[in-house]
């Protein structure tokens, strides 16, 4: 079984080299760099998130190719500028997970919880790479409210954080006044403080914000389509009724959904 394993990796590493040969290779995957395929290898990972969400194992098994696709990919185009190839990829893990797990590798007996001992060994490698900050390390590229969360996890680290999530919750209401207040360019700055702010009370409310947003988005999406069948069956174009109407349907199937839970 394993040797079968190797050699489908082995085929896939094969085929990537083939694709990005030069003379004979596919003109797309020739013409590929590190930047342009970045954008791949992100909506990759959402897509395995989008199969984990559905409890599709099928599908998860499919992105997750997709995803590892990415990965040989970027290895392959780095070996071709002598920089690394796939296996020191695999070596690089493999030697991180170790370091960061010396209770199991080692001969750690410290008697920290797991959480204390990964943040504190993720914090020597940044320093090892020159990190002066709390926050250096996060990311310019993850997604703003990922990037929000993180942020604030890092300044929290170093105690630059609410002591509970009233504070987070006033900050929220003040942030609310002054962009209502807020005028021209200063509007987007007041927009982004909000956000920001409700990042943070979402956070101290032990939610993960970016969990709580792609489920508000599912149950937006699911009653939106659920309007827009009602009307459709009632013989009405949902987009042709004026926004009253539209919000009846809102909340017939808000009644309907609490029917379905009792």
């Amino acid at each position: 079984m394993t040797e079968t394993r190797h050699a489908h990796l082995n085929r896939l590493l094969s085929i990537m080299a083939r694709l990005r040969d030069p003379q004979t290779g596919c003109e797309w995957d020739r013409a590929q760099n590190f930047a342009t395929i970045a954008p791949y290898t992100i909506e990759e990972a959402y897509e395995v998130a989008d199969a984990i969400d559905r409890e599709d194992l099928d599908a998860l098994r499919d992105e997750l190719g997709d995803l590892l696709l990415q990965v040989v990919f970027h290895s392959r185009m780095a070996e071709e500028d002598g920089h690394f190839a796939f296996p020191d990829v695999a070596a690089s893990i493999a030697d991180k997970l170790e370091a960061r797990h010396p209770h199991i590798f080692g001969d750690d007996t410290s008697g920290e919880s797991q959480t204390d001992r990964w943040e504190k060994l993720k914090a020597q490698e940044r320093a090892a790479k020159g990190a002066d900050s709390a926050i250096d390390g996060v990311a310019m590229s993850l997604p703003a409210l990922m990037r929000a969360e993180k942020l604030q996890k890092r300044a929290a680290r170093v105690g630059f954080d609410w002591p509970d999530p009233s504070g987070a919750a006033d900050k929220v209401r003040e942030e609310m006044e002054e962009l209502a207040e807020a005028s021209g360019d200063h509007k987007l700055e007041e927009a982004g403080d909000l956000l920001f702010a409700a990042v943070n009370l979402v956070r101290l409310s032990g939610i993960a914000p970016e969990e709580a947003l792609r489920a508000a988005n599912a149950k937006f999406e699911r009653r939106f389509r659920a309007m827009e069948r009602m009307s459709a069956e009632e013989g009405r174009n949902f987009r042709d009724l004026g926004l009253d109407a539209q919000e009846s349907y809102w909340q017939k199937v808000k009644a309907s959904e609490r029917l379905k839970s009792t």
